[in-house]
C-alpha cells in the first residue's frame, strides 16, 4: 500500500500532480476534511485489493482544521498506518505572476493582497514542509519536467533527491536570468560566430560544440566548474535550499554558452540529484530551443 499525501504552496502545481498520480494508477482525493483523514487511511488500507496506490491532496483550503493536521497524522502513523508527504513548493514571485495571469484569487487573500495571503500560507504550512519526504520547487519546471519527477518517485520508485538543479545557458545582452543563483561568464572561450560556417550553428550542433571543446581553456573551465559544483551542492542543501539555478552566458546565447551547458550536464546528470539543462536564447533568432531532463 502507497499512501501519498500532496500538499504544499497555492499556485505550486498541487492540482497537476493529483491528475498525474491519477493517470498513473493512484486513487486521489483532493481537500478531504481534515477530521476525516484517519478515517479514510482505515478505509484505504482495508480495501487495500482495491486501492493499492492513494493520494490525498491536503492544503491552506482546509482553513482552521489545518491546525488539527499535525495531531491527525501522527495518530493515522500511531494507528500503523504509514504515508509519505510530497510538498509543492514555489518562489513567492512566480506564485504571484501565475496568480495574475489566471486571476485567480488565492484561499487566504479574501480581496486582500496576494503577497501577504502567500506569507501567511508559507507560515501555516511550514510544519508540513518540515515534515515532508520529498520537496519538489516548481518555480522553473514546465508541466513536462514535473511529469518526469512524478513517474521517477511515485511510478517508478526510484531514489528521489529534494535537491533541483537547472543548467542554463543565456546571452549577456538579452540580460543576466533574474532567478540565476550562480553566474558563469564564458566569452573568454574562442567564439564559432566569426566562423562563417559555424555562425548559424548552436552549440547543440557538433561542430560548434567540437570547435569549443577543443580549447584548453574549455576543458580546464568544465573540470574546475564540475568541482566547485560538487563540493557546493551539499552545503546548499544543507543550508535547506532545494533548488539551484546555474546561469551560463556568452555574447548571445547560442554558441560558447549552450556548448558549455550542455558539456555540463553530460558531466554532472549521473550525480544522485535531479538535472535539467535549459537554453534560453538559443532560439532568439527563430533557432530551435532545446532541453535535457535527468
Amino acid at each position: 500500500m502507497r499512501f501519498v499525501i500532496v500538499t504544499g504552496m497555492s499556485g505550486a502545481g498541487k492540482s497537476s500532480v493529483l491528475k498525474m498520480l491519477e493517470d498513473a494508477g493512484y486513487f486521489c482525493v483532493d481537500n478531504l476534511p481534515v477530521p476525516l483523514v484517519l478515517k479514510f487511511a482505515e478505509i484505504s488500507w482495508h480495501e487495500e485489493n482495491m486501492m493499492s496506490k492513494v493520494a490525498l491532496g491536503i492544503d491552506i483550503r482546509s482553513r482552521n482544521h489545518l491546525n488539527m493536521l499535525e495531531d491527525v497524522l501522527k495518530s493515522v502513523r500511531d494507528e500503523g498506518y504509514d504515508y509519505e508527504i510530497l510538498f509543492m513548493d514555489c518562489k513567492d514571485d512566480k506564485l504571484i505572476k501565475r496568480y495574475k495571469e489566471t486571476r485567480r484569487n488565492h484561499p487566504l487573500a479574501a480581496g486582500g493582497r496576494i503577497e501577504t495571503a502567500i506569507a501567511e500560507e508559507r507560515q501555516r504550512l511550514s510544519f508540513l514542509k518540515k515534515q515532508s519526504d520529498y520537496i519538489i520547487d516548481t518555480s522553473n519546471l514546465l508541466i513536462r519536467d514535473l511529469k518526469k519527477e512524478i513517474q521517477h518517485i511515485f511510478v517508478e520508485d526510484k531514489d528521489y533527491s529534494n535537491f533541483y538543479i537547472t543548467l542554463l545557458s543565456f546571452g549577456f545582452k538579452y540580460g543576466i536570468p533574474a532567478d540565476a543563483d550562480l553566474v558563469f561568464d564564458v566569452r573568454f572561450l574562442p567564439n564559432p560566430y566569426y566562423v562563417d560556417e559555424l555562425k548559424h550553428q548552436t552549440g547543440n550542433d557538433k561542430p560548434v560544440y567540437d570547435y569549443v571543446m577543443k580549447s584548453e581553456d574549455a576543458g580546464i573551465f568544465l573540470k574546475q566548474l564540475y568541482d566547485m559544483l560538487v563540493f557546493l551542492i551539499p552545503r546548499y542543501i544543507a543550508e535547506g535550499k532545494n533548488q539551484l539555478v546555474v546561469a551560463i552566458g556568452c555574447t548571445g546565447g547560442k554558441h560558447r554558452s549552450v556548448t558549455i551547458t550542455n558539456a555540463l550536464y553530460e558531466k554532472m546528470k549521473d550525480l544522485e540529484y535531479s538535472f535539467k539543462a535549459e537554453h534560453r536564447d538559443v532560439d532568439r533568432d527563430g533557432q530551435h530551443k532545446s532541453s535535457q531532463v535527468r
